[in-house]
């Protein structure tokens, strides 16, 4: 088939990285962008070579030289764009968090269905090889499983213009936002995709009143940080995220035979198996002996996503059947995160419709 044509939807960072890892994939380039601002969007499309510029979500929509669309604007706008997109019969590749909540997102898979063209999340850190190395040790090699611990923090220098009142996107519940929604997911996606979605979900997290919010408005708080329990009966997965400090532990999955280790949760690498040794009233074991584990660690792991979305849209099989599987994750991860927000007090207006 002929390259898949992508244009984008947004011209932050995350889109830049985007951009090159396409120009990495034979399968697939970058004819298009879209930004409210046209000569923002020409200005960002042409660094990557595209000749294709919109400042009208219709005219990109009905753009027939454009065959997918890479959504990385902020998150409260992913669904309304996914549907516009897909009602033109565009492909949708969808920055994480796919949607605002789980109703919006089964609405955009729901569409997408009905009108035969492929909605994925992009949520890297399980596209990447060495997330099936994982699987295939938790499966296989640990024993039963009984403690996971997820982990993912990182200092943002936009906690200083919010403390110092200013409203930004990434701290907005107008726009979907917070630490769970934009860093949280990298653990709670890979804890899902594991282990499935769990009995019980236990949350605490530190929060802030947004800047400029009228009194009584039902979205006036935001998540900095936060603790995640999720119950499985045989097991407790605990997640840890947060965009106040930086995390410098890796993430585990401990079984009765063997312990799993891996840094870091956002693009897994360095794996370490640990097995199990009985020796008595040993109670450290951090001179164990370990056997580390290769994978294939790519330079821009955007790559492995793009690579299983374009293979989904050429028709593959197991293409296909991957992205009905990860939808199942987005969809679980994300009643998850509607829950935890519950609990912590943290509201969008899409949850108020």
């Amino acid at each position: 088939m002929s390259k898949l044509r992508f244009a984008t939807i947004g011209t932050s960072g995350i889109c830049e990285r985007f951009c090159r890892a396409l120009a990495l994939c034979d399968g697939a380039e970058l004819v298009g962008s879209y930004s409210r601002d046209v000569a923002r969007a020409r200005g960002f499309g042409e660094k990557f070579g595209a000749s294709r510029f919109h400042d009208s979500l219709d005219a990109l929509a009905d753009d027939p030289g454009i065959d997918a669309v890479y959504i990385s604007s902020p998150n409260a706008l992913h669904a309304p764009q996914a549907l516009r997109m897909i009602a033109a019969g565009k492909h949708v590749l969808v920055e994480k968090s796919f949607a605002s909540n789980e109703r919006e997102a089964r609405g955009v898979f729901d569409a997408a269905r009905e009108r035969g063209v492929v909605a994925l999340e992009a949520t890297r850190n399980l596209h990447v090889p060495a997330f099936g190395t994982i699987e295939k040790i938790v499966s296989s090699e640990l024993g039963n499983v009984r403690l996971v611990t997820l982990r993912f923090s990182k200092v943002t220098s936009r906690m200083e213009r919010l403390r110092a009142g200013e409203r930004l996107n990434i701290f907005d519940p107008r726009m979907a936002a917070g630490a769970l929604m934009d860093i949280g997911v990298y653990c709670m996606e890979p804890a899902i995709a594991l282990f499935g979605r769990p009995q019980t979900v236990r949350a605490l997290a530190l929060t802030s009143r947004v800047p400029g919010c009228e009194p009584g408005d039902p979205c006036d708080t935001i998540d900095l940080a936060g603790e995640v329990l999720l119950g499985y009966g045989d097991k407790i997965v605990s997640l840890s995220y947060g965009k106040t400090s930086d995390d410098a532990l890796p993430s585990q999955v401990e079984g009765e035979s063997a312990t799993l280790v891996w840094e870091p949760t956002s693009g897994p690498e360095r794996l370490r198996l640990y097995e199990h040794e009985d020796k008595g009233q040993v109670f450290r074991v951090e001179g164990a002996d370990y056997r580390p584990i290769e994978v294939e660690v790519r330079e821009n792991d955007m790559v492995c996503e793009i690579e299983d979305f374009v293979r989904a849209v050429a028709g593959d099989e197991r293409a296909l059947a991957a992205c009905e599987r990860f939808e199942t994750v987005t969809l679980d991860s994300l009643a998850v995160m509607d829950e935890v927000r519950a609990q912590v007090g943290v509201r969008f207006p899409a949850d108020l419709g």
